[in-house]
């Protein structure tokens, strides 16, 4: 992981401060303070991510996403967190979404929410026997309790509720 100055490491917190308050434009502010090198670690990305996702600015958050894949390929974040803005943002949908997200499935065979998150797309694109099984590949992965827990609250599984409340609670 990358060391941030003093000065960063602190308009990280802020940022985070700010987020934590519901406030994405005051985070931006501090993330846009920091200097170019620092924007452009992981952390910094990811959390610059979240701050756009807030404020709902999809289009942002994708582009910011394409440039940690491009930048950070073994890393999970960008992969799921692109396909997520190309589903929400103008000009972007499900189908998309799913199309981009589907090759880290191979790419990153042990993250658990990758295979959640095309279960989801399946769901809501009205493909219940490939979205359960992607949720049976997540469970695999990231336990029954876990994605259980995660699938109830999740409207995008609304299909599959019946079969998601018949798993274990253990």
């Amino acid at each position: 992981m990358d060391v941030l100055s003093h000065s960063n490491q602190r308009c990280l917190e802020a940022a985070e401060g700010w987020l934590m308050l519901g406030l994405p434009a005051s985070a931006l502010e501090e993330l846009e303070g920091m200097d170019g090198s620092a924007r452009r670690a992981p952390a910094v990305q990811e959390l610059e991510w979240q701050v756009r996702a807030a404020a709902e600015d999809w289009a942002g958050a994708w582009r910011l996403a394409q440039a940690m894949v491009e930048q950070s390929p073994r890393r999970p974040f960008g992969w799921i967190h692109r396909a997520y803005a190309l589903r929400r943002m103008p000009g972007g949908s499900l189908e998309q979404a799913w199309e981009i997200l589907r090759p880290a499935a191979d790419r990153f065979p042990r993250n658990f929410l990758i295979p959640y998150n095309l279960a989801c797309y399946a769901a809501q694109l009205q493909r219940p026997d490939e979205a359960w099984d992607w949720l049976q590949k997540s469970v695999r992965l990231g336990g029954v309790r876990r994605i259980r827990a995660l699938a109830l609250a999740d409207e995008d599984l609304e299909p599959l509720r019946r079969r998601i409340e018949a798993l274990p609670s253990q």
